[in-house]
């Protein structure tokens, strides 16, 4: 930790802790109530509380028999595949759409830029449940309801803003002489787009496609309107489980997409020192 400058005076030395102790203090607001399900998804009763072994230590209050559970139980195995299937897929696709979006949206020459990427980023905004309910009558009309396909096409619309955002900012700092230059040594656009834009943007890319598929692994909206019995994903069985019957292993599963999440934060975390190091940022 960097000494304060000399110059500071007790009023800015309070200013400069108070707002540390704020920004402490709201974290644990934010992470207290994640951080909780963990340890109780190793109790070893059916209970959402902490028992009393719990919180004397007892070796015997812990179990993983939650985790067994996911194992054991056909659906959740099923969901988990499913999630997987979906998110994989629609992330994909979600990918080289936004990322050709954002170049085209990058490009000085693209007429009414702000009208197409108000529209394009118009899912961040709209409420869920209007899209979801627009998609379903949408559906309807070709038979997509409680079908993977439309199950994965409203998934890629919904990441596919996060995409244009990423890529849009990795692109903020790319040199457009390059591609002039490429062109200038017979190279075709699409060699140089894949040759030398691509290698360049990767990381807002790949940060992109990791956004699009935590998108879809979280959604459970669409999924309540667009899907069917056979494409019932992870979200979607835990809020069922909480209405049918509760027990912990809805809390190892949450604990399992924390960690998941978490491990995605510290892939974009690289991947955003990697693509300021690449535009000389750091």
């Amino acid at each position: 930790m960097s000494p304060l400058p000399d110059y500071y005076t007790i009023w800015h030395k309070a200013g400069h802790y108070g707002l540390r102790i704020m920004a402490a203090l709201v974290l644990i607001f934010l992470m207290l109530p994640i951080l909780v399900i963990m340890p109780l998804s190793f109790n070893a009763e059916p209970f959402f509380t902490f028992t009393q072994g719990m919180l004397s230590l007892d070796p015997d209050a812990y179990s993983t028999r939650w985790y067994q559970e996911i194992v054991d139980d056909q659906k959740w195995r099923i969901a988990i595949r499913n999630s997987f299937l979906v998110g994989i897929a629609a992330a994909s696709i979600a990918t080289v759409l936004g990322t050709l979006a954002a170049v085209g949206l990058a490009s000085p020459w693209m007429p009414f830029k702000r009208v197409i990427t108000a529209l394009l980023l118009s899912p961040m905004i709209v409420p869920l449940i209007i899209i979801a309910a627009g998609m379903f009558f949408f559906y309807t009309q070709f038979n997509l309801v409680g079908t993977f396909t439309g199950l994965i096409i409203a998934h890629a619309a919904l990441g596919v803003p996060f995409v244009i955002i990423t890529v849009t900012a990795t692109l903020s700092g790319f040199d457009r002489s390059l591609f002039v230059a490429g062109l200038s040594l017979g190279a075709s656009p699409i060699k140089v787009f894949w040759d030398v834009v691509i290698p360049l943007i990767r990381p807002g890319v790949i940060s992109g496609g990791l956004f699009a598929f935590v998108t879809s692994f979280d959604e459970v909206v669409l999924v309540l309107f667009l899907a069917g019995p056979e494409q019932r994903t992870i979200p979607r069985q835990m809020f069922s489980g909480l209405r049918e019957q509760i027990n912990p292993t809805i809390l190892a599963v949450a604990t399992l997409l924390v960690v998941l999440s978490a491990t995605m934060l510290f892939v974009l975390e690289a991947l955003r020192r990697r693509s300021a190091r690449l535009r000389g940022q750091e």
